[in-house]
């Protein structure tokens, strides 16, 4: 199996580090409001690697996404609602969770940044004792990184320090690249947002938190550290540079997912393009959201467009139709996966070609249907369902709930609208075809027969 290394920038064979066991650490949301479509990429994209890794060759995965709980956004959130920022971080990040799970994309480990500041004070000392990172002043409680001092720094980005940008320099930076591991607590914050530590009270910079958690959960070299592009710099520059400094080897692979785009243009809210997680649940099912998250190789961009949330559903619509169809004449059994289906994951998790063989299977499968050949409707029934779970397609969810008395009523409006096209009564054909369609019910006409189903 080859995954793209984005620090080497190229393919390179996996192989992991312990063998039959597989550590990914994924840089979660910072709970400051509500999560975005971006948030949604990466969750899917990574859980699809784990999936792969698990389902695919056998391993023992153990995927973390953290929580980044305190956050200068979050207390400027927070005061601005009139909220205690705790609260804040509790009610976004329930939000979060729920968006998760209804995608099929929770984690069982997802540690919070409040949890660990004990383990960012220790490692911003070792940083210290190293040589690595200074107190600005006796009078501050101001750490930072002192980037000089590494001499890999820049090498995840491949930039030289003299071509990067860099802050202000200020509140005891030395130079513009220095970046905060501790942060000192500010007149008017509350007192809850700041712990004590050896250099004053404060709380710690972004960058330290996730090397800390990575830390703690995987310990001090692990497999796969994931994430969104837009993460490369100065996050995960500033994460590798500060880990490596300790003395930790760290990660062994970077992988990154692409951005989400609108009809080219990247997502943003100056350009008032931005698509909400509340727009998509209302155009598709989640089945259908994950899949149209996952329809483009995670590290190209993911382009956005009126139509893609109804290809998406459709497309979903027809593997839970063959699969509810397969059902009433074979049973799913387990069995291997077709090889053109491994090669594409194994060819850096290539999904838009695992979907192509899903869909190839699909079609193979409703041939076999048509011909009564249940051997075969079988054997594509038994691969379509572990394509789909290896992709972590809830067929499920794509189905409404229907009654006897919702089937019959469905399948009886189908066998009028066939009577009139066989009476050449076209427009009571159309008319019942609208209603039905209103009714959420997409058909599709077969070699000889009308098959259904839900369009949403």
């Amino acid at each position: 199996m080859k995954l793209y290394d984005s620090k080497l920038q190229s393919l390179v064979d996996f192989v992991p580090l312990t063998q039959g066991k597989v550590g990914i650490y994924v840089c979660g949301p910072t709970v400051q409001s509500a999560p975005h479509v971006g948030h949604l990429r990466s969750a899917v994209a990574f859980d699809i690697i784990a999936k792969w890794l698990e389902i695919g060759h056998g391993y023992e995965v153990k995927l973390v996404r953290n929580v980044t709980d305190i956050d200068d956004k979050i207390l400027v959130n927070a005061t601005a609602l009139g909220k205690d920022w705790r609260e804040l971080a509790s009610t976004v990040e329930a939000g979060f969770n729920e968006v998760y799970e209804a995608l099929g994309a929770s984690v069982a480990h997802k540690p919070h940044a409040t949890e660990h500041i004990q383990g960012m004070i220790s490692l911003i000392e070792r940083l210290i004792e190293r040589g690595h990172a200074y107190q600005a002043d006796s009078a501050s409680a101001n750490v930072f990184f002192d980037t000089a001092s590494f001499a890999g720094y820049g090498e995840l980005t491949r930039q030289k320090l003299e071509n990067m940008e860099g802050e202000a320099i200020g509140g005891g930076r030395r130079a513009a690249h220095d970046f905060a591991l501790w942060k000192s607590a500010k007149a008017g914050e509350p007192e809850t947002a700041s712990w004590d530590s050896p250099w004053g009270r404060g709380r710690p910079g972004w960058h330290i938190e996730c090397s800390a958690m990575t830390l703690s959960e995987l310990g001090e070299t692990f497999d796969i550290h994931g994430g969104g592009l837009d993460l490369r710099f100065p996050h995960h520059e500033n994460e590798l540079a500060q880990s490596s400094a300790a003395g930790f080897g760290f990660t062994k692979h970077w992988m990154h997912n692409g951005l989400v785009t609108v009809s080219g243009q990247k997502m943003s809210k100056s350009l008032g393009n931005g698509v909400s997680v509340e727009e998509l649940f209302e155009l598709g099912t989640p089945a259908a959201i994950r899949y149209w998250l996952a329809s483009a190789h995670y590290r190209s961009s993911l382009d956005y467009s009126p139509s893609s949330l109804t290809e998406a559903v459709t497309a979903v619509a027809r593997i839970s139709n063959f699969v509810r169809r397969a059902g009433e004449v074979a049973t799913s059994s387990p069995i291997e996966l077709p090889q053109e289906f491994q090669d594409a994951m194994n060819a850096d998790f290539n999904v838009p070609v695992a979907l192509g063989v899903l869909h190839d299977t699909v079609r193979v499968g409703n041939t076999a249907l048509d011909a009564a050949d249940k051997d075969s409707v079988a054997t594509a029934l038994s691969q379509v369902v572990r394509m789909s779970a290896v992709l972590g397609l809830d067929l499920t969810s794509n189905e409404k709930v229907a009654t006897a008395e919702t089937i019959d009523l469905i399948e009886g409006l189908i066998a009028d609208r066939n009577q009139a096209r066989a009476d050449k009564d076209y427009a009571r054909a159309d008319l019942v075809r609208a209603e039905l369609t209103a009714m959420g019910v997409t058909i599709e006409d077969q070699a000889g027969k009308t098959v259904w189903m839900w369009s949403n």
